[in-house]
C-alpha cells in the first residue's frame, strides 16, 4: 500500500477514535459553562498546541521550496483565506451542535443527525462537479443504516433541537469541502493552526455576547478542556487535514463516521455499558460499509466510437 493511501486510511480512522472516545469530557464541560465559551477554549488551546508543533517543524524543515516574492504573497493569501474560511465553518458548525443539544436532543441522535454530513458531502459535491461512484453511493447508504443503528434507541421524531443539529451537519459537510479545496495549495499544519485561531475568535466574540462566563467554571472543567482542545481539536482536525490531502473527500467522511462506532465502544469499555444487538449489527454494517468504500473497483469504459 503506498504511504498516501495508509496516510488517507489510517489519519481519518485515528481521528474517528479520538472523536469517539472524546465524548466523556464534552458532557462534563457542558455542565459547567457554555457552548460557546467551551469552544473558544477548547479552540484556543488547539491554536496554542499546534503553533508550537507548527513553529518545530518550521526550524527542523530544512529543504524548503524557494518562492519569489509573488509566489510567497499568493501562498500568504492561500492560507489566510483558508483558515478564515475553515475556521468560520468550523465554530458555526461546532456552536449549532451544542446549541441542538441544549434544546433537549440527547447525545445519540444528535450523533446521528450530526453525521449525516457523510451523505451531504457527495450531495454538495455534485454541484462542484466531483463525481462519486456506485459503490461509495451504496457505501454512504449503508453508514447511513448502521449510524441509525447505533443512535437511534426510541424511535425518530423531528423535535426542537433537530434543526439546528441538521444545519450543524450541513456545516461539517461544507467544512469538510473547504478543506478539500485548500488542501491543494497550503500547508496542512499551519491551515489547522489558523482555523483554530479563526475559530476561537468567533467564538470568544458569541460568548462575550451571549454568555457570562467565569473563571471559576473554565478552571474546574481545565483537564476535560486540555483534552478536548489539544487531542480532540488539536490532533483529531489536524489528521482530518492531512487525511484529506488528495483524497475523495465522501471516502474520507465515511472513515470519519466511525466516530460513532468507536464512541458505542469505548462506553461498553470504559464506562461498562452494555452494548446490544442492534449495536453490534450497525458496528458491521459500518464496517462493512468503509470496506467496501476502499475497494478499488474498474470504472466503465467509455465505448469509442470507430
Amino acid at each position: 500500500m503506498k504511504h498516501n493511501q495508509v496516510r488517507q486510511i489510517v489519519f481519518p480512522l485515528l481521528t474517528a477514535l479520538i472523536w469517539g472516545t472524546a465524548f466523556v469530557a464534552q458532557d462534563i464541560c457542558a455542565d459547567f459553562m457554555g457552548s460557546m465559551t467551551f469552544n473558544a477554549s477548547r479552540f484556543f488551546i488547539a491554536f496554542l498546541a499546534l503553533l508550537v508543533i507548527v513553529m518545530i517543524f518550521g526550524r527542523l524543515k530544512k529543504d524548503r521550496p524557494q518562492l519569489t516574492p509573488a509566489e510567497t504573497k499568493k501562498a500568504r493569501k492561500s492560507l489566510l483565506l483558508g483558515g478564515f474560511c475553515c475556521g468560520t465553518a468550523l465554530a458555526l458548525a461546532a456552536y449549532l451542535q451544542q446549541a441542538g443539544m441544549e434544546y433537549g436532543t440527547d447525545a445519540g441522535k444528535a450523533g446521528f443527525i450530526t453525521a449525516l454530513y457523510i451523505v451531504l458531502v457527495p450531495i454538495f459535491g455534485l454541484f462542484l462537479k466531483k463525481k462519486v461512484s456506485l459503490p461509495v453511493w451504496v457505501s454512504v447508504g449503508l453508514a447511513v443504516a448502521a449510524l441509525y443503528l447505533l443512535c437511534i434507541k426510541n424511535g425518530f421524531t423531528i423535535e426542537s433541537g433537530d434543526l439546528l443539529l441538521l444545519l450543524c451537519s450541513a456545516g461539517f459537510a461544507v467544512h469538510i469541502l473547504i478543506i478539500d479545496h485548500f488542501t491543494q495549495f497550503v500547508d496542512g499544519m499551519k491551515l489547522s493552526c489558523l482555523q483554530f485561531l479563526v475559530a476561537s475568535i468567533w467564538s470568544a466574540i458569541g460568548m462575550l455576547i451571549l454568555e457570562t462566563p467565569t473563571w471559576a467554571s473554565i478552571v474546574s472543567c481545565a483537564l476535560p478542556i486540555l483534552y478536548v482542545g489539544i487531542f480532540s481539536s488539536g490532533v483529531g482536525y489536524t489528521l482530518q487535514i492531512l487525511a484529506q490531502k488528495d483524497s475523495n473527500p465522501t471516502v474520507v467522511t465515511l472513515l470519519l463516521s466511525m466516530e460513532s462506532v468507536f464512541a458505542v465502544i469505548a462506553g461498553a469499555i470504559l464506562l461498562h455499558q452494555q452494548m446490544s444487538s442492534r449495536e453490534y449489527f450497525g458496528c458491521v454494517l459500518m464496517l462493512v460499509a468503509v470496506i467496501l468504500a476502499q475497494i478499488p473497483f474498474p470504472e466503465k469504459k467509455k465505448a469509442v466510437k470507430g
